[in-house]
């Protein structure tokens, strides 16, 4: 563990008042810097523990601390010295046990609780709670380790069947199947875009008819009557594969939603979030159909809707997360419909990028064309790793309505375009 020496945490009076409530944010990920600004207006001292020693953050948090995070010992030696009255958990590869010896010592709560930071990196251990144990409606699903396996529940349960990988994301890898001769095929695309290399995990679910899918923020915080949740207005989204193999999610804020679907889908999200324990904000992923609504999963940092909040929400999600996170007063008030696009890299990491001889485009005359757009915004993603799907950018645009946002957010994202030919 390396870090500048530290200060007791221990809450005592200064010459210019109390010390600052100490937050430990596991990652330093890029994305986290709107929540670390928002921590920081709210008086807490943000610290930023990750095993790089020049993490994206590490400019703008208040301390940064060299460690490994997925080393139990590490971790917890960390933490001690540390001694933050919030653990904050913003990367999937975290030792869970010293977060539990964190959490066991009373003066560290964490965010978010110790179930939700053991499911954050287990997709099918989310799954099985929110069906088995939780009871929520799902598609009929199945987990399978083997390209036999798949057969199997394809041969038992009939077609059309959806596949995808358990540690995907951002929709990659999924076929539909539809007869026999599609089942290895499916397979392959399936383990092709698996995150773990050795013993993939595919997903199997039957095809259930939907309308559209949709992500509900739920911000988890402690009220002066116990805990609360605020609901933000539903999200639409949906992934858009380019002819050249670039990745484009769009996103929408107000989707619409019958009365009867909006109060199903609050539901299943606060069964979630108070399985989940702890505190902040949770993106639940759902399925509606009409005013049927299934539950497709949860991600513990929605960062990537979150985003489009910044611009349709007198507080954005990354504010909403820091009241929670501190126990402060929340609103969940819109006030602009708006719309995004995000622009991920259409490369993995390690292969070569062709050069079609000509000039690199002037990024700054790109952004100064796209803003021209009315009521636009952009965000440029600088990166610390390879990923094999980068964030490049994300078009962002308000509007009267929906359908005006989402057409001036695809014409941003149109000119954005030109810099990733």
């Amino acid at each position: 563990m390396n870090g500048e020496a530290g200060e007791s945490a221990t809450e005592r009076l200064s010459a210019d008042g109390p010390s600052r409530t100490r937050v430990a944010l596991l990652g330093s990920g890029d994305l986290s810097r709107e929540l670390v600004t928002a921590l920081q207006r709210l008086g807490a001292e943000v610290i930023a523990l990750d095993r790089y020693a020049d993490g994206a953050l590490h400019g703008v948090v208040d301390r940064s601390v060299v460690v490994d995070l997925s080393d139990n010992d590490e971790l917890a030696a960390a933490i001690r010295w540390l001694q933050p009255k919030f653990v904050v958990v913003a990367s999937e590869v975290v030792a869970t046990e010293a977060l539990a010896a964190a959490a066991d010592t009373g003066v560290t709560q964490l965010v978010p609780g110790i179930p939700g930071a053991r499911l954050a990196a287990d997709p099918e251990g989310m799954r099985r709670l929110a069906s088995e144990e939780l009871g929520l409606p799902t598609a009929p699903f199945w987990f399978v380790g083997s390209l036999e396996e798949l057969r199997e529940v394809a041969q038992r349960a009939g077609y059309p069947m959806s596949v995808k990988p358990v540690d995907g994301s951002l929709g990659e890898g999924r076929s539909v199947m539809v007869r026999d001769s599609d089942i290895e095929p499916a397979w392959q695309r399936a383990v092709a875009a698996s995150a773990t290399a050795s013993s993939p995990r595919v997903l199997a679910e039957t095809v259930v008819e939907v309308d559209s899918e949709v992500t509900l923020l739920a911000v988890h915080r402690d009220g002066p009557q116990g805990p609360a949740l605020d609901f933000c207005a539903p999200i639409g989204h949906r992934s858009i594969e380019e002819p050249n193999g670039q990745l484009t999610v769009e996103f929408w804020q107000p989707h619409s939603m019958s009365p009867v679907a909006l109060d199903a889908a609050k539901s299943i999200a606060a069964r979630v979030a108070r399985a989940l324990g702890g505190r902040g904000l949770f993106g639940v992923e759902l399925l509606v159909y009409g005013d049927e609504v299934y539950f497709a999963g949860v991600n513990l940092r929605p960062y990537d809707a979150t985003l489009l909040t910044l611009r349709t929400q007198r507080l954005s999600g990354f504010e909403l997360q820091a009241r929670g996170i501190l126990g402060l007063a929340t609103d969940s008030i819109m006030i602009s419909p708006g719309a995004a696009r995000l622009i991920y890299s259409r490369r993995r990491v390690g292969t070569a990028v062709e050069s079609d001889g000509q000039s690199e485009p002037d990024r700054l005359a790109v952004v100064a064309d796209a803003l021209s757009v009315t009521e636009s915004d952009v965000v440029m993603f600088a990166h610390h790793e390879g990923h094999p799907r980068r964030r490049l950018g994300l078009a962002l645009a308000t509007g009267p309505d929906v359908t005006v946002a989402r057409d001036r957010a695809a014409q941003v994202a149109t000119v954005l375009g030109k810099l990733w030919p």
